[in-house]
């Protein structure tokens, strides 16, 4: 669909981050604009346990190679300790939605007979994305039928009163050289009251051929029809980004050889290129994504023309 050009690692942790609870990776980088100079990428960065905290990176809008400010603590914090994200928090989405801006999450809990557990939370900003607050301890997607260890909502349009969300659902394990590594699959719903999500959507996408998971969908509205970028992982190792269509948001067409974006030969971003969230200014789309090891690095960009269209609120 779009030829993305490269322009590198722009935010690496180990250079720009604050330490401590940033110690390394910034999973899920999720562009939001805060105004016409500033773009704000949301991101959850790693401690040197592995516990990830959500935080921001502001980036000059047009010139998002370079790095305005970084956030100095958490935005998000972990949950309270035996809540469902009392061992890490990740980015989702973030919407502006009735009375400020609405943070969509993924909580991490551990458990004693699996690898961990996550489902998703809802936290609010009252400050323009500067700090939020939860507006529930409890998940708003929870355990469901089919869906026992993983709900996790990536994507949120909130269009004339009603949220559409696109999530990952999970149910068990695939054991690669004997690790086990979680099995999940794209799913839909819609709501007007984002604190009663249903348990059980619509199945957008499932994983084909050698591929044991698809999810982290980013859906946006492009040409006249939905566009799904998401990240699938194989049984041998591949962590690479996918593309799909759709005229209704629940039934899609893959088209993965359209992605437009791959491996680079060497570097941050040679053996994977996962997570990809994309953001209009002015005739540019700017792709933030993760590389190697799940984001370790920090998160790069890349270009491509636009014509993305913006929600109906």
């Amino acid at each position: 669909m779009f030829a993305w050009e490269k322009k590198g690692l722009v935010f690496d942790v180990a250079k720009h981050g604050v330490g401590g609870w940033m110690d390394n990776s910034a999973l899920t980088p999720t562009p939001f604009r805060i105004n016409d100079e500033i773009i704000r990428v949301f991101a959850g960065f790693r401690d040197s346990a592995g516990v990830s905290r959500i935080g921001y990176v502001d980036v000059c809008a047009d010139n998002p190679t370079r790095i305005v400010s970084v956030s100095r603590e958490p935005v998000l914090d972990i949950g309270r300790a035996g809540c469902f994200d009392d061992n890490g928090v990740i980015l989702g989405d973030v919407v502006t939605g009735p009375g400020g801006l609405y943070m969509f999450y993924v909580g991490f809990q551990l458990v004693a007979k699996a690898k961990f557990l996550a489902f998703s939370g809802m936290a609010k900003s009252v400050n323009g994305g500067d700090s939020f607050a939860r507006v529930s301890e409890a998940p708003i997607l929870d355990r469901a039928p089919g869906q026992t260890t993983i709900g996790a909502i990536h994507s949120v349009m909130f269009e004339r009163g009603l949220w559409k969300i696109w999530y990952a659902s999970g149910d068990d394990w695939q054991l690669i050289q004997g690790l086990p590594y979680p099995r999940y699959h794209i799913r839909y719903t819609e709501v007007r009251d984002p604190l009663a999500v249903p348990r059980t959507g619509t199945t957008c996408l499932v994983a084909q051929g050698d591929e044991y998971r698809i999810g982290r969908p980013r859906v946006y509205r492009i040409g006249g029809q939905y566009v799904m970028y998401f990240t699938k992982g194989t049984i041998t190792g591949d962590y690479l980004a996918g593309l799909a269509y759709s005229r209704n948001g629940i039934d899609w067409d893959r088209k993965d050889d359209e992605v437009g974006i791959g491996l680079s030969p060497t570097g941050w971003d040679s053996r994977a290129l996962c997570y990809p969230a994309i953001i209009r200014h002015r005739d540019a789309l700017l792709m933030f994504y993760n590389g190697n090891d799940m984001g370790r690095d920090g998160f790069g960009l890349a270009l491509a023309p636009s014509d993305l269209e913006e929600p109906a609120g």
